[in-house]
């Protein structure tokens, strides 16, 4: 059984137990009141006023609210909300003057006093009134809970796809922008070392056959990202020179945890792309670890001026504020980014909980 299926059977069942109250308050409760035998002719009354009561009710429900008080035609619908109760109390009254039930109550309650008719004491028919203006108000509310509950539902799946449609938009950049990167890391070793440079295809083959596998889903594992980064930062110290100074630290040992894929990548291109000088001499701290449910990215690098014949120029900074969105999106309050620059030093320190 569906949760659809499920809902509307427990929607159906609340209607069912609902009518049978009423026709109980209808049938039972008052009658007993007065203690007397009635005139099959006043059950039959009586069930006329339940009938048009339901009538009326999903009437209401399915047409005169949609139809009239959602579409803003407000005073319509409360002149047809009158009318129709004024019409169900005409008919009933006809049937009640039909069958001359006043006269056959009356012997019901005074047997043995004769009958005289008197002009109709309208404030006995208020109840009649109440009650059924009492179930367009009832209906109403329905109706109206009804459609604010779907409004919601609709608000919340829009507001999903758009999440799910930017996110997917933001990793169909992240992933270019690294292969833009990268590629041009492997141009600049075909200059310099052919061997070198084939070990970092054979590396990049393996990173790709990752991003075509994982970045698919929306998370993979921990430790199948850490092996990802591991084999770029190996990339990336191919074409370093010794007057880099490459510190490493990223834990050996970590919980499989699920993370979104691809997501820490840019903080470490952001140290090789702006963090190396040809002429001085630099110096990049990488730290990756894992307590529990927390992993903490921590990132120092210096700042150099890039390169104005770098062909790492254009496009420069899409892969990291894209995963500030990306961050913002899926992780919400269970992460916190800390980005700084001081003493012409680039600190990022970034939290994530991924329980």
């Amino acid at each position: 059984m569906t949760y659809s299926n499920q809902s509307q059977r427990i929607t159906l069942l609340i209607h069912i137990l609902a009518w049978i109250f009423i026709a109980t308050v209808i049938f039972v409760v008052s009658p007993l009141s007065w203690k007397v035998d009635l005139p099959v002719e006043y059950w039959f009354k009586q069930g006329f006023v339940l009938l048009f009561l339901i009538l009326l009710f999903y009437l209401n429900m399915k047409v005169f609210v949609p139809k009239l008080l959602f579409r803003g035609k407000n005073w319509t619908f409360l002149l047809v909300a009158i009318g129709s109760t004024l019409v169900s109390l005409f008919l009933i009254i006809q049937y009640e003057n039909l069958v001359n039930l006043p006269e056959l109550m009356h012997y019901a309650f005074r047997p043995n006093v004769p009958y005289e008719p008197r002009p109709r004491n309208f404030s006995y028919d208020m109840f009649t009134i109440l009650l059924l203006l009492f179930g367009f108000g009832i209906s109403t509310s329905v109706v109206a809970v009804q459609k604010w509950q779907a409004d919601l539902a609709l608000r919340k799946e829009m507001e999903q796809e758009k999440v799910s449609s930017e996110l997917s938009y933001l990793k169909a950049q992240i992933n270019p922008h690294f292969f833009f990167n990268t590629l041009n890391n492997i141009y600049a070793l075909t200059t310099i070392d052919v061997e070198r440079a084939q070990q970092a295809l054979l590396k990049l083959s393996r990173m790709m056959r990752y991003v075509l596998y994982e970045t698919d889903k929306d998370l993979t594992h921990f430790s199948k990202e850490l092996d990802f980064i591991i084999d770029y930062i190996e990339l990336m110290r191919l074409r370093l020179s010794d007057k880099v100074i490459l510190n490493i630290d990223i834990q050996e040992k970590v919980e499989d945890l699920p993370i979104a894929p691809m997501l820490l990548l840019p903080f470490l291109e952001n140290c090789f792309k702006h963090g190396i000088s040809a002429k001085n001499e630099s110096k990049i701290d990488i730290s990756i670890s894992q307590k529990g449910k927390i992993v903490k990215l921590q990132t120092r690098n210096a700042i150099f001026p890039a390169n104005p014949n770098s062909k790492e120029k254009e496009g420069s900074g899409i892969g990291l504020n894209n995963t500030k969105r990306r961050l913002a999106l899926i992780y919400g309050k269970k992460h916190q980014l800390t980005i700084d620059q001081t003493n012409e030093i680039y600190r990022v320190d970034l939290t994530l909980d991924l329980a």
